[in-house]
């Protein structure tokens, strides 16, 4: 009997030593991969504007840069398209069916909170007026926020969130808007927290 109890405490200690290691290589080892994967991403995507094209994005392809400035001046991660594991693992995801910057409609954009590199970890601190700038080849675009992430929570089928005019599918939109989505909990949830940004100013780039 004292073998059979020593034999389950080693299989529950293997066990337990092989779920410390798999939960602190989600919430540790994918930031470090994925943190490297959005600096590629970023470098490619401003070598990329430097060559401009007009061909569509294609999922999985950098398309702009998101910069911050209240999670600090050097705050900045690109946006991948789509927001299926491989594009969010990159950077933050852009809702395919969605508008781009500075275009009429909706640039609704996804991030994790925990694991992969985690960069909305700090999306709930956000406030009122905070602002949210969008780089493109050609320009800059300054969102500034209609309230929390905090204030607003949706479940996954609340798809109305992505509509060109939030919560009013019929309407035509004529203003440009961004919306913000991630997970409510730090740790799994199917629930999601939300805010919308109305387009400020738009910032023209030099032309190349």
């Amino acid at each position: 009997m004292r073998g059979v109890v020593r034999g389950l405490g080693i299989v529950l200690l293997v066990a337990g030593l092989g779920l410390l290691g798999w939960v602190g290589w989600q919430y540790f080892g994918t930031g470090i991969t994925s943190n490297s994967k959005m600096g590629e991403a970023e470098n490619a995507l401003r070598e990329q504007w430097k060559k401009p094209s007009k061909t569509k994005a294609a999922e999985g392809d950098p398309v702009v840069l998101v910069r911050i400035p209240k999670f600090g001046k050097d705050w900045e991660k690109p946006v991948i398209e789509g927001v299926g594991k491989g594009e969010l693992a990159r950077g933050i995801g852009h809702y395919p069916q969605t508008a781009m910057p500075g275009e009429p409609g909706n640039f609704a954009i996804a991030g994790h909170r925990v694991t992969h590199g985690s960069p909305f970890r700090k999306l709930l601190e956000l406030r009122k007026g905070d602002q949210v700038i969008v780089e493109t080849a050609d320009a800059i675009y300054t969102y500034e926020l209609d309230g929390s992430p905090r204030d607003l929570t949706v479940k996954p089928a609340d798809n109305w969130v992505l509509e060109p005019v939030p919560g009013k599918p019929r309407d035509t939109a004529t203003k440009s808007i961004i919306t913000l989505t991630t997970c409510q909990d730090l740790f799994h949830s199917p629930d999601r927290s939300v805010a919308f940004g109305q387009l400020v100013k738009v910032t023209k780039k030099p032309q190349r």
